[in-house]
């Protein structure tokens, strides 16, 4: 299987998909970096869970939107809507992967590419003021 280059560009295409990761709240978002991995599928594996399955949609929803909205790009296929225990989002040189919490540490796909190089983002925290 060969590589299919997109004409976004793909630092624009991963600051979009952790955007729309972070406006949902979605949690230990990680981004493999898989250009130096021979035999690679995609340049970039974007990994996040959410702790219930309905934020795994939304977590899916929210990165559809904000791709579809600010770079008119839609993913190439999607697969696991239906259980949402794991949603994959392909956008050939970056694919998205949503993790149901408990199903994470089953599949293990930083372990599976421990050779690629891993970025932490933050999750994003919400600080909310009390009122007297």
């Amino acid at each position: 299987m060969t590589k299919k280059t997109s004409p976004v560009n793909k630092t624009s295409l991963l600051d979009v998909v952790i955007a729309g990761i972070q406006e949902v709240k979605g949690h230990d978002i990680v981004c493999l970096d898989l250009r130096e991995i021979k035999h690679a599928i995609s340049d970039y594996f974007v990994i996040c869970h959410g702790n219930s399955h309905t934020q795994v949609d939304a977590i899916a929803r929210s990165i559809d939107k904000e791709t579809e909205s600010q770079l008119n790009e839609s993913a190439v296929h999607i697969e696991g809507r239906n259980n949402s225990e794991w949603v994959l989002m392909d956008y050939t040189d970056v694919v998205v992967h949503i993790f149901y919490k408990e199903a994470r540490p089953f599949y293990a796909l930083e372990e599976l590419w421990a050779d690629a190089k891993a970025t932490h983002i933050e999750d994003v925290v919400v600080n909310m003021k009390t009122i007297d």
